[in-house]
């Protein structure tokens, strides 16, 4: 896997990946116009947990209709400001989904799956989930 960024303007970068996809990032605390990149890491993180909480809802049989998982984050008040301490609430939506497969599935992604919250938590970051279950018909 390969990835370059290129300086674009004032605090604005693009990053391209070596799959052919691109994204702006704006490090400008005033005028943002692009996702930050610590904002970036709190998305990787959200969508590496996401895809393995869906794959294994699905593998389990949930009849899952959406998910999605809200992140709350702490920054040392040092340089450099890394994360402390991340909240991942995820939110799964569906028809009689059993909370022991939730349950499961969330613990499956961070305690074996998820490479971005292995890296993080290697980095002395502390990572707690919770998550909520709404039926739907």
């Amino acid at each position: 896997m390969k990835a370059q960024v290129k300086w674009v303007d004032n605090q604005r970068f693009l990053g391209l990946t070596d799959s052919g996809n691109s994204i702006v990032m704006d490090a400008d605390k005033h005028h943002k116009s692009a996702p930050s990149p610590m904002e970036m890491v709190l998305m990787g993180l959200g969508g590496c947990s996401s895809v393995d909480v869906i794959n294994i809802l699905e593998k389990a049989r949930q009849n899952v209709t959406s998910c999605h998982v809200d992140i709350e984050s702490e920054r040392a008040d040092a340089i450099p400001a890394v994360f402390t301490r991340i909240h991942l609430s995820f939110v799964v939506k569906g028809n009689k989904i059993k909370a022991s497969q939730v349950e499961r599935a969330v613990n499956l992604s961070a305690e074996k799956y998820c490479s971005v919250a292995h890296m993080l938590g290697k980095g002395g970051v502390e990572i707690t989930h919770s998550y909520e279950i709404i039926e739907t018909e």
